[in-house]
């Protein structure tokens, strides 16, 4: 039945002129007169306007389509619009004999005014009875179609693990950036308080005994850590508190904001009594607001130094990662490809423990690095997945180490295991246990197809709350190429 939004026309074609057109398909092209006025009498005309609907994704698929004039999209609705196929004059698509297609796999809709003719499937075996040369064509157009419809998953699949690879670096990257921000501002509002209160400074004229009195004094307090137990929260709080009431009294500008500094410090109120004895009252409450800023601008430049080496930590990840500037055959560090690839995905890592059991002066194998780290990405990530899945986090572990003659890396999980009956299917391309638009069931065969480009061998074993993928690589450049 055709969609609603399809009509056939008011004036039907003459029969010649659509065999005429047919011509101009490319799998017909030297089809002889006969044959395509065949076609074009136990066919069914069709026009459509942009915006006609052609078929539906999940219907039933029983029509070949002929497109005379006009183009058609294929688009598929779950899992977000994802341009699958774009059908223009001169095509033949739709169902076609020897296919085992059962469904439309998208929406076919009309983006331009479209002109079609549709050979019903109970037609199909006596026209490949009357044009013996249709088995030939129709073969080569699904052997064509594979191809296209492969290479637009795998590109899918691509863009899929680029992006989650950007999402993950984003939000690794916006910590560090965030905090040295923050950092870099506190410290120019701490720059410009100490400029406007320098002459304050100066005028109080100390003596050398009192100079070296407080920079003695301020010495002692630098040494202490400014590192607290987290338990010992109530305490800060209260140090802090008595910090500001001395302060208060004495009197002093400001005293919240200066206590906090040097509870922070570990500072208590015996060292600001301390301190008093030493010089006046006044001469106090300046040299303690000096140092209190001074507290804070040292702890936003170590921001600034942790944050500026976690982003340089980062981006040297991704050069490894990606083996930017570098030849594709490399001698390639299989350890340190396994941690940079965990770096990329540090952000799904959270309520996950990471054990790495590398055997030491494992030596370096030939090898193209960055598809080498296409293949610990999907292992690792269907690891992820997994452990996700059980709501608990768990345990990742990453092994490498030497056996004879290759090299070999295990990455296993806590998971809930890969049921057996699905153990053998899971390296198949498009095969997918995930919900539509999640994955496109491309990772573990790329993964499989670059193993073998390199001599080596994938393997899986599973079993609830352990699964383990194996790879086996040789070592020996003559033995991987």
């Amino acid at each position: 039945m055709l969609s609603p939004t399809l009509t056939a026309p008011v004036c039907p074609t003459p029969a010649e002129t659509i065999a005429a057109a047919l011509d101009r398909v490319g799998p017909l092209q030297g089809l002889p007169f006969e044959d395509r006025l065949w076609l074009a009498q136990h066919g069914e005309e069709i026009v459509g306007q942009p915006g006609d609907i052609l078929f539906e994704e999940g219907q039933p698929a029983d029509r070949m389509i002929l497109i005379l004039k006009g183009e058609i999209h294929v688009r598929r609705q779950r899992g977000g619009p994802m341009e699958l196929f774009i059908g223009r004059a001169g095509q033949m698509t739709g169902l076609l004999p020897f296919s085992r297609m059962k469904t439309s796999g998208g929406q076919g809709f009309a983006v331009t005014p479209v002109w079609a003719l549709l050979i019903r499937k109970e037609t199909f075996p006596e026209m490949l009875a009357a044009i013996p040369s249709m088995t030939q064509r129709v073969v080569s157009t699904l052997l064509d179609r594979v191809r296209e419809v492969t290479r637009i998953e795998q590109q899918a699949e691509k863009l899929n693990a680029l992006g989650k690879l950007a999402g993950n670096l984003a939000h690794e990257l916006n910590n560090p950036a965030s905090a040295a921000q923050r950092a870099a501002s506190s410290l120019v509002m701490e720059l410009r308080s100490n400029r406007e209160n320098r002459f304050k400074l100066v005028n109080l004229c100390l003596s050398d005994e009192q100079i070296q009195g407080v920079e003695a004094w301020e010495q002692k307090v630098l040494s202490r850590s400014s590192r607290h137990d987290p338990r010992d929260t109530g305490q800060q709080i209260q140090l802090e508190e008595d910090l500001r009431a001395w302060l208060t009294a004495l009197p002093c500008d400001g005293a919240w904001e200066v206590a906090a500094q040097l509870a922070e410090q570990r500072t208590h109120v015996s060292d600001l009594e301390e301190l008093r004895t030493l010089i006046g009252a006044n001469e106090t409450c300046i040299s303690l607001q000096y140092f209190a800023r001074y507290l804070r601008s040292t702890r936003s430049v170590d921001t600034l130094l942790n944050s500026t080496a976690r982003i340089f930590d980062l981006i040297s990840a991704v050069k490894a990662y990606s083996y930017m500037d570098r030849a594709p055959i490399l001698e390639v560090d299989v350890a340190a490809g396994l941690d940079a690839t965990i770096q990329m995905l540090q952000s799904r890592m959270q309520n996950i423990e990471i054990e790495r059991n590398y055997e030491p002066d494992l030596p370096r194998i030939s090898a193209y690095g960055s598809e080498l780290n296409q293949v610990w990405t999907a292992l690792i990530e269907n690891a992820l997945d997994a452990l996700s899945e059980s709501g608990n986090g768990g345990k990742l572990r990453l092994t490498c180490r030497l056996e004879g003659e290759m090299m070999l890396v295990e990455i296993w999980d806590t998971g809930p295991g890969i049921p057996p009956e699905l153990q053998d299917r899971i390296f198949e391309p498009f095969f997918t246990t995930k919900a539509p638009g999640q994955g496109l069931g491309l990772g573990l065969d790329n993964a499989m197809r670059i193993v073998r480009k390199h001599r080596g061998h994938l393997s899986v074993r599973s079993d609830p709350g352990s699964t383990c993928f194996r790879v086996r690589l040789p070592l020996d450049q003559l033995q991987a190429y």
